[in-house]
Parts: C-alpha cells; sequence; structure tokens
C-alpha cells in the first residue's frame, strides 16, 4: 500500500508529530526520511531497498550504493546519508570521549609521560572530534626520515577518521620542538591534505607538562 493510501493519521511524517518518532518502525522512519516516490518507484518499494541496505551495512552505506536504488536521486540519497553521519556521531558509546582542547589530548597520553625513549602515538577522531583509536606508532628517536606518512595514516583511512592527533613524549623533558619534530609534522600535514585526513594538532609531553603545536601557531 503507498503512502497516500494509508489514513492520514498513520502516514510517517504525521505519526512523528503526534506520537513522537519513537512510535515509528524502522521502515517508517526510513518512509519519513525519504518522504515521497517518484515515477520510477514509490516511497514504500525505496524503503524497503534502503532498509535492505541497513540490514546488510548498517550506517556505512556509501552513496554508490544508495545510487543502485531505482527512484532515489541525488537530493535524498545526500538526506540519507547526512543522516547517518549524525547518528555515527552523537549516538556514540560513553566511552569514546570527545577531544576538544590540548588538555583533553594530554589525558589519553598519561602511559607515555614517563618513558625512557620517545614514544609516537596517533589518535584518529570522527567528524565530531569523538576518540575513534590511539596507536602507538613508534618507539625511538623521532626522525622525519625514518617515519612514513603511511604508517601514520594507515589505520586512520579504516578507520575512516575525520583527523588525527599525534603526540610524542620528550624524556629530556624539554619542550622546545627539535628541528625533526617540525620536519615530521610538515610532512604528516602534506600527506593529511592529499588523503583527506587532516592533522589537527601535534603535542609534545614531559612528566608534567605538555607543548600544543595547534595552540603555539606552529601548524602554518
Amino acid at each position: 500500500m503507498k503512502i497516500k493510501d494509508l489514513p492520514k493519521f498513520t502516514r510517517p511524517r504525521e505519526k512523528i508529530k503526534f506520537k513522537g518518532p519513537q512510535s515509528l518502525s524502522d521502515f517508517e522512519l526510513l518512509q519519513a526520511l525519504i518522504g515521497s516516490g517518484n515515477k520510477q518507484a514509490d516511497v514504500t518499494k525505496i524503503a524497503k531497498e534502503v532498509k535492505n541496505l541497513l540490514q546488510k551495512y548498517g550506517v556505512d552505506i556509501t552513496y554508490s550504493q544508495l545510487e543502485k536504488i531505482n527512484g532515489l536521486g541525488a537530493a535524498r540519497i545526500a538526506e540519507l546519508l547526512a543522516a547517518f553521519e549524525l547518528s555515527k556521531r552523537y549516538l556514540i558509546e560513553p566511552d569514546q570521549p570527545l577531544i576538544n582542547s590540548a588538555e583533553d589530548i594530554v589525558d589519553q597520553l598519561k602511559e607515555i609521560r614517563d618513558k625512557k625513549q620517545e614514544y609516537l602515538v596517533c589518535l584518529s577522531l570522527d567528524g565530531a572530534n569523538r576518540l575513534i583509536a590511539k596507536r602507538i606508532i613508534t618507539i625511538g628517536t623521532l626522525n622525519a626520515n625514518l617515519i612514513h606518512p603511511r604508517e601514520v595514516f594507515a589505520d586512520a583511512i579504516t578507520d575512516r577518521a575525520a583527523g588525527i592527533i599525534v603526540a610524542h613524549n620528550h624524556p629530556s623533558e624539554t619542550l622546545r620542538p627539535s628541528e625533526n619534530d617540525i620536519k615530521v609534522t610538515k610532512k604528516l600535514q602534506q600527506a593529511g591534505e592529499i588523503l583527506g585526513i587532516t592533522l589537527l594538532d601535534h603535542i609534545i609531553i614531559t612528566k608534567n607538562k605538555y607543548l600544543s603545536f595547534a595552540e603555539e601557531g606552529l601548524m602554518k
């Protein structure tokens, strides 16, 4: 049955107005998002096909997958993908912290403060600045000639990260960036621009202090 054939009070958008979105089934929610069909396919048929994709891929559906659904145009695809992306960004488990400041980053680096060797750590973040993952990339003296961007960005690409933050400790207790620190930062910035994953900051941390490249204006 087409939506226009349903009694008005049982149509998805009307139900949202009078009963709230929680009263709708998954299928009805998709109908509400899609709105209406067209000459190629009615909204019921389109919603069924989108639901099948959701059941198979979750909210990681791609544009190209939706594009194959008959009757689903560019505007509706964009609206659906925007809704799915918002759900990923805000309906997230509480153990994924927001990273909104250098202090938030430093809170994630406690285990490398006292290390006797330099540890290079990469934090990958989603588009809402929530931490996706934290990984040790290398152990040893930070050397621009030895660190390749693929080592830093490989997992971030798999994470579908929107941005990354790199950090390393200075066992010497000095916060002054070395020439290699600056070279590594520029190298990663350039790689990030090509990959579409922004290098948001580079943190140098010691036992009691830290330096943020972003705060110091060193991310130019």
